[in-house]
């Protein structure tokens, strides 16, 4: 996506943000959610494809080549390659190494 694409996209968003009336710019917003909902999925799907494409098995990019390019947090890549893809907030915990390992 070129940088005047996402530009429109944010000013759209920025429209609805500015609908005078309160009833109106939630229903506008509700709107947009539900239609986001199918499409973080997909568009999920998309970015997890392009980044194992990337890193080629080892052989293509290294984790962070990956993040720079796509414009992506390194935990994002990382996230992609231990299969996570909830919240950072719901990550679960790292279990401590047992003493004597």
């Amino acid at each position: 996506m070129s940088d005047e694409e996402v530009r429109r996209v944010r000013e759209a968003l920025d429209e609805v943000e500015r609908i005078a009336d309160p009833e109106a710019r939630v229903r506008a917003k509700s709107r947009i959610m539900a239609a986001q909902v199918k499409r973080n999925k997909e568009w999920a799907a998309e970015r997890k494809e392009l980044v194992i494409r990337l890193w080629d098995g080892g052989a293509g990019l290294s984790y962070r080549q990956i993040a720079a390019r796509l414009d992506i947090k390194l935990s994002t890549v990382q996230d992609i390659f231990r299969g996570y893809t909830g919240s950072g907030t719901a990550r679960p915990k790292v279990k401590p190494p047992e003493e004597g390992s």
